[in-house]
């Protein structure tokens, strides 16, 4: 069984006990590079709930995300928001995007998001 980086743990769980979403990480997985800023799960829930709401046709879904988070609980997953999968010189999207990432999965990663240009 693979045990996840205890290193990426301890940050992630220090932003979920600061509440903070300033972290920048970037992340190797299933050789997707993911890039962003890391957000305590319970907010990183809200605002996916959020934007289910506020949608015509994807409401139903969003009290899926309204249930808490576990507390006390090692962290397994770093919740990423204002993120984008690399592909070349392009973020996809171009708006950044909300990812759900199982630490256990992650291969390499780096502290700060990775700047791109379509230049």
């Amino acid at each position: 069984m693979f045990k996840p980086d205890e290193l990426l743990v301890d940050v992630a769980t220090l932003v979920e006990s600061g509440q903070s979403n300033q972290m920048s990480l970037t992340v190797v997985t299933g050789g997707a590079v993911i890039t962003g800023r890391l957000a305590p799960e319970a907010v990183w829930r809200q605002r996916v709930s959020d934007v289910l709401t506020d949608s015509a046709r994807l409401g139903e879904f969003s009290a899926v995300f309204n249930t808490p988070a576990k507390e006390n609980a090692p962290p397994t997953h770093l919740h990423f928001h204002v993120a984008r999968i690399l592909q070349g010189t392009v973020g996809i999207p171009e708006t950044g995007g909300m990812y759900r990432v199982a630490i256990a999965d992650v291969s390499a990663w780096t502290m700060g998001d990775f700047s791109y240009s379509d230049h």
